[in-house]
């Protein structure tokens, strides 16, 4: 049934009993039956929210059909049913059996997903089962997790330039593939808010109104990373793993990175404390770092194009983050000044 508009008039069955009458063709397509019990629920601005018992009881399956789609569609697919909440994702053939690269197509969805794991396997058909539970994460520790994932990759390749040490470099990237985890698992979580509100409280919103709020934040956060291993990779491919700067250049370099790290951080936080001065707090440290970029690279002297270039994508990189970091404050400003506090009043 799609959503739409109903209007219902609310009767009096007693002295304090207020009712009214449930849509019949929802009631049809539900199986909600006289007798049976509904769950209500409260929401934001007035909204009251009727649910059968079997909404999102967390055991709904998906069937990926293998016949007409190759190795990298199939693995897709498995991806978008996992954010998407299922607990059983079965990819079948009706017509023989899985061919090779699909089967090492369902193993690589596994190796990328949290709680992923082949419960079942025949010659026509592999069954995978998520065993992550939303009540197992809160989204806030999540973004925590997010953030400093990036952040620990970001001060790994930085240091690797430093120190020209390939070593810090190799551990940052592999670190992308837990950073994409977490993502992911964000993404099942709002999607399994977002279908069944009751989940919202387990995951640590009192709403569902923050989730928009918080798909992007994740987002910029996984952009994040994708910078920091952008870093990493200049430090593997670089001469001798370094830049080709004095060390002067060198410090500045850092200084932008420590400035960029506590920019990201303050605004997870004020995301999480829904704390509008500390977004405030961020736009004014934005403010002075957001020209870090072309101050390092107009003071650099001259040099081979292939050494600029280098310096130039790491800057780039911390550049961007920033952006990213100054955009997830700003989603934190709009969600501290949905609630009261000694600045705002809401009626």
């Amino acid at each position: 049934m799609a959503m739409g508009m109903d209007t219902r008039k609310v009767q009096r069955l007693g002295p304090s009993t207020l009712a009214m009458t449930l849509p019949a063709a929802w009631a049809r397509e539900h199986g909600v039956e006289k007798g049976d019990e509904v769950t209500l629920r409260t929401g934001d601005s007035g909204t009251l929210m009727v649910m059968t018992e079997t909404v999102n009881q967390g055991e709904s399956e998906a069937v990926v059909r293998a016949d007409e789609l190759d190795a990298t569609a199939v693995e897709r697919a498995i991806v978008g049913q996992y954010v998407l909440g299922r607990r059983i994702i079965r990819v079948v053939r009706s017509d023989g059996v899985l061919e090779s690269e699909t089967i090492n197509a369902v193993y690589r969805a596994e190796n990328q997903l949290m709680g992923l794991g082949v419960v079942e396997e025949t010659p026509e058909s592999i069954a995978i089962r998520c065993s992550v539970d939303a009540e197992d994460f809160t989204l806030d520790n999540l973004l925590q997790r997010l953030e400093s994932t990036g952040r620990t990759m970001r001060g790994e390749g930085i240091k690797a330039l430093v120190h020209g040490n390939p070593d810090l470099a190799e551990r940052a990237l592999n670190r992308e593939r837990q950073a994409n985890k977490i993502f992911v698992l964000v993404l099942r979580l709002i999607f399994t808010a977002y279908q069944n509100p009751n989940l919202a409280q387990p995951i640590g919103l009192t709403s569902g109104f923050p989730l928009i709020g918080y798909r992007a934040i994740a987002k910029n956060l996984e952009l994040i990373a994708d910078d920091a291993e952008d870093i990493a990779e200049i430090a593997l491919e670089a001469s001798n793993h370094t830049l080709e700067v004095d060390s002067a250049t060198m410090s500045r370099i850092k200084s932008f990175t420590d400035d960029v790290d506590d920019l990201s951080e303050r605004a997870i936080e004020a995301t999480i404390d829904r704390d509008f001065a500390m977004t405030n707090e961020a736009r004014q440290h934005y403010q002075t770092i957001q020209d870090c970029e072309q101050e390092i690279l107009s003071d650099l002297p001259e040099m081979s194009n292939d050494d600029i270039l280098q310096i130039r994508e790491v800057l780039v990189s911390l550049q961007e983050t920033a952006q990213y970091a100054m955009r997830n404050a700003e989603i934190a400003a709009n969600l501290a000044l949905n609630e009261e506090s000694d600045a705002i009043s809401i009626s």
